[in-house]
């Protein structure tokens, strides 16, 4: 096994797609595969994993419980698995908390391209210098990878960290959905510029940023999205 230190819990009641994605995983990471979302619940509270893999529909405890119930007091990476096919269900598990979604069918290795891209955000080190950039009430360590609003540290997932310091490294620069995509989670398909909306609209609600009168956070109509240092604009 490639890695042991990374643990996936794979919830999915689907056996032939558990059992395929499971032997695909466990080339490189320890997996504990489950088929309804009590069981996965469970598991999640007796042992610490790395990243969940989540099927939205599921028998017992729905996939979007999980996600809500996880999401209460963990920010471990978690990639939806959908069956359904229109933007707005498959953004469900994002304004959930979820940091990534495939929907189904999908190819065992595209899970394991998008395994091991969350993995290289959510575990990241590639800035061994310190960095802390602060912006008035908003404090984001870089480096430490906390966000901190009034001194009181923010939960973010992997995602919306990820989209917060790209933003944020330049003020003012207005941002493409795609560019931010590519950026984020690096990829590009088309449609996942929607997931950058569903991001942001978590990331405002978790740093108190209102989205009619934001301090950072600023929406460019027809283009995408730019960070502004409110410190900058008060003393100008």
């Amino acid at each position: 096994m490639g890695n042991e230190t990374r643990r996936i819990l794979l919830v999915e009641d689907n056996d032939d797609i558990r059992e395929a994605v499971a032997a695909y995983l466990e080339r490189d990471y320890w997996v504990t595969p489950v088929r309804d979302g009590r069981d996965a619940l469970n598991e999640f509270n007796a042992h610490h994993f790395d990243l969940i893999i989540l099927d939205l529909m599921l028998p017992e405890v729905s996939g979007e419980e999980v996600c809500r119930t996880v999401r209460n007091s963990s920010d471990v990476p978690i990639i939806m698995l959908t069956a359904k096919g229109s933007i707005e269900d498959r953004i469900i598990g994002l304004e959930l908390g979820a940091d990534d979604y495939l929907v189904k069918p999908f190819s065992p290795r595209e899970l394991v391209a998008r395994t091991r891209a969350l993995f290289r955000r959510a575990h990241s080190d590639d800035q061994p210098q310190r960095e802390v950039l602060e912006f008035g009430e908003l404090t984001i360590d870089v480096s430490g990878h906390k966000v901190l609003v009034n001194g009181e540290e923010i939960v973010l997932t992997a995602s919306e960290f990820k989209l917060l310091t790209t933003l944020s490294r330049y003020p003012g620069r207005v941002y493409s959905r795609m560019e931010l995509v590519e950026k984020v989670l690096g990829y590009d398909f088309e449609g996942y510029e929607r997931t950058i909306d569903s991001h942001v609209k978590n990331l405002r609600a978790k740093i108190g940023d209102n989205p009619r009168d934001p301090k950072w956070l600023h929406t460019v109509h027809g283009v995408g999205y730019r960070f502004e240092d409110p410190t900058k604009a008060s003393a100008e």
